[in-house]
């Protein structure tokens, strides 16, 4: 089935859990990665929960912190 995933289509081979897409799509640190389909924030509890289905739009978000602004 086909979905969008970081704004690029990507085949997968069925409906699967977040989890499971994560290690399909070979996503760089997971463990640190944030989740957002078809416009909503998942909740890290939930991924292994939330189904992924034909047509969704998944982002793959890493939030990253740090620098200070001087004037």
């Amino acid at each position: 089935m086909t979905i969008t995933a970081n704004g690029k289509t990507a085949e997968i081979s069925g409906e699967i859990s977040v989890t499971k897409l994560l290690d399909e799509l070979k996503v760089e640190m997971p463990e640190y990665v944030s989740v957002q389909v078809n416009d909503e924030m998942l909740l890290r509890a939930n991924f292994d929960t939330t189904i992924i289905k034909a047509g969704a739009v998944v982002e793959f978000l890493y939030y990253m912190g740090g620098g200070s602004f001087s004037c």
